[in-house]
């Protein structure tokens, strides 16, 4: 019987509320010697102010639901609930802490193994079943788009009444983006030629939100990958990445979704799946986690994930050809906001100032506090709103502090957050994916031509 194996009878064995199917190991919770270095890291620490809210808390939740010396209830899924899934404690903690692998398998256990209330099951239910399928979420965007056009939207805002009948609706609604005619379109053909000499032939992954709400970035991507010499492939068939279920223990669909991503490349022959967004980028490189217990994929995957390159990584790694005008008359005062599933969770942050860095006229600024999150987390400031609030305010204040003219912003979720937050601090700073810039400078146009808002 192997030590594994072992300590999953112990689990059964001591009534635990955890089942036998991958619950979070011994051998990863022991290694937290509670030195707690990881509290001043942690965003729902620092906003809550308690123990069982920081990494060094949730493990040992952990270890006393598996030694069933604690219950599985609403006392311990709320602290849970209350991890941003940020990752940060996994960059700060000397003793290499694997959180990132006990909180993935401990959400799935909580889905699995909690009853949550009605309303939450609902409210659950209908982001896992909208948010994921662009196709179901396309036709619900002509409403909203008249909800804007009409100016229903200010009406609704101005009134508060949303926050009083349901944070949670407010929350999402708050969020929203402006909708376009571009949000019911998909003009990207499935292959897109390189420009010049054929370095590298890629795939590309669209997103989800990315796709609907960012199309304009899914387009600058392409053309700074074809000017840098790519050949783009961009099967019809893919779906979602599997992001927002995966971050949230939603583990068969996302299971489900990470294997249509994957049958969808399958054949392409590409050298390498790139995507720009930073949270569907970090789990398309676990696919192998993902997938681990599927004898029909788990080989494929691992392969595929060792394919995913975020386009910042890539670029930066294959060197840009193309050349880069200034975007601006004179030099263009830029912060660059970290996305935490690439600082943390793809330790990729020096890549995208590179790239920023050699825009001619571009000048960076660092904000203080850079690895906090934004409080955006997937879908963490729908599922936990008042503290996702006080995060993206800390974060939106820190960014105009530098005195910067523009944010750079890698992940849509970041952007919609602190779009938000500015909004609301009635602070107008315009908000660019670091492929946009790019985008601009090969093709020498200036900011000042463009509406880029």
């Amino acid at each position: 019987m192997t030590e594994k194996k072992a300590n999953l009878d112990n689990f059964i064995n001591q009534s635990s509320d955890f089942d036998a199917k991958n619950p979070p190991q011994p051998e990863l919770i022991d290694d937290c010697v509670h030195c707690g270095f990881c509290l001043s890291s942690c965003p729902s620490y620092r906003v809550i102010g308690k123990e069982m809210d920081s990494p060094r808390g949730r493990i040992d939740l952990m270890d006393g639901i598996n030694q069933g010396k604690a219950d599985l209830d609403k006392a311990t899924v709320q602290h849970f609930d209350t991890c941003l899934g940020c990752l940060a404690c996994v960059s700060t903690c000397p003793s290499d802490v694997q959180y990132d692998k006990l909180i993935a398998a401990t959400r799935p256990q909580v889905e699995r193994n909690y009853s949550r209330n009605p309303l939450d099951i609902l409210y659950r239910k209908l982001i896992f079943s909208l948010f994921p399928y662009p196709n179901r979420l396309r036709p619900f965007l002509v409403p909203l788009f008249l909800y804007q056009q009409l100016g229903l939207q200010n009406l609704i805002r101005q009134s508060g009444l949303l926050k009083k009948i349901s944070p949670r609706l407010n929350a999402m609604e708050s969020i929203l983006p402006k909708i376009t005619t571009e949000s019911f379109q998909d003009n990207l053909p499935e292959v897109i030629p390189a420009q010049g000499k054929k370095r590298y032939r890629v795939g590309v992954i669209l997103g989800c939100v990315q796709r609907l709400f960012f199309s304009p970035v899914n387009e600058a991507t392409v053309r700074v990958l074809t000017a840098n010499g790519c050949e783009v492939v961009i099967p019809k068939s893919q779906g979602c990445c599997s992001a927002l279920p995966a971050h949230q223990g939603q583990e068969t669909q996302a299971q489900t979704l990470a294997k249509q991503m994957i049958d969808s490349f399958a054949n392409t022959e590409v050298d390498a799946v790139i995507i720009n967004a930073a949270g569907c980028g970090h789990t398309l490189k676990e696919y192998g986690d993902i997938l681990a217990d599927d004898p029909e994929y788990q080989d494929q995957a691992k392969e595929f994930a060792n394919k995913v390159k975020d386009v910042q990584e890539f670029l930066a790694e294959v060197g840009l050809t193309a050349d880069l005008s200034p975007v601006q008359h004179d030099f263009l005062d830029v912060v660059y906001q970290d996305a935490c599933h690439l600082l943390h969770g793809q330790q990729i942050s020096l890549q995208p100032r590179q790239l920023l860095k050699q825009i001619p006229g571009v000048k960076l600024h660092e904000p203080v506090d850079a690895a906090l999150c934004c409080g955006s987390a997937g879908v963490y400031n729908m599922l936990q709103p008042k503290i996702a609030e006080e995060l993206g305010n800390q974060k939106v204040n820190n960014l105009l502090n530098t005195g910067a003219k523009m944010i750079v912003s890698a992940n849509p979720g970041c952007s919609l957050q602190i779009k938000k937050h500015l909004r609301q601090q009635e602070k107008d700073m315009p908000m660019l994916h670091p492929m946009e810039l790019l985008d601009y400078s090969i093709r020498g146009l200036k900011l000042a031509d463009i509406n880029y808002d």
